[in-house]
């Protein structure tokens, strides 16, 4: 397990690129996963990675496991690498914001 203070930066790290709320990404999962014939059950819907960010955030920073803290990795280093954090968002890439929405981060939410 990380430090005390590993895990306090992750923490802060993953709770600042993720803006969406739990229920926000779970409806956005649900959306995504939804198709004209049939769809996932609610608690199914999205991506492993996708669920696994909906879980985290429903969970205190003392329950997080090992397998909580390389999601949270994952995301970071996701999010960080395909965004620039410091200017405004470009509304014109759909797919990018899309695919950023299912780990819990909407580039053109405040």
């Amino acid at each position: 397990m990380a430090d005390a203070l590993e895990l306090d930066a992750l923490w802060e790290d993953f709770h600042r690129v993720v803006n969406m709320t739990s229920a926000e990404l779970a409806d956005w999962l649900r959306v995504r996963d939804s198709g004209e014939v049939t769809e996932p059950l609610p608690d199914d819907a999205g991506p492993p990675l996708g669920q696994h960010v909906l879980a985290i955030l429903q969970k205190r920073r003392t329950d997080l496991t090992e397998d909580d803290l390389r999601a949270m990795r994952k995301v970071v280093d996701t999010v960080t690498s395909q965004t620039d954090l410091e200017n405004e968002p470009r509304a014109d890439d759909t797919r990018l914001r899309h695919r950023l929405m299912t780990v819990g981060h909407d580039p053109l939410k405040p």
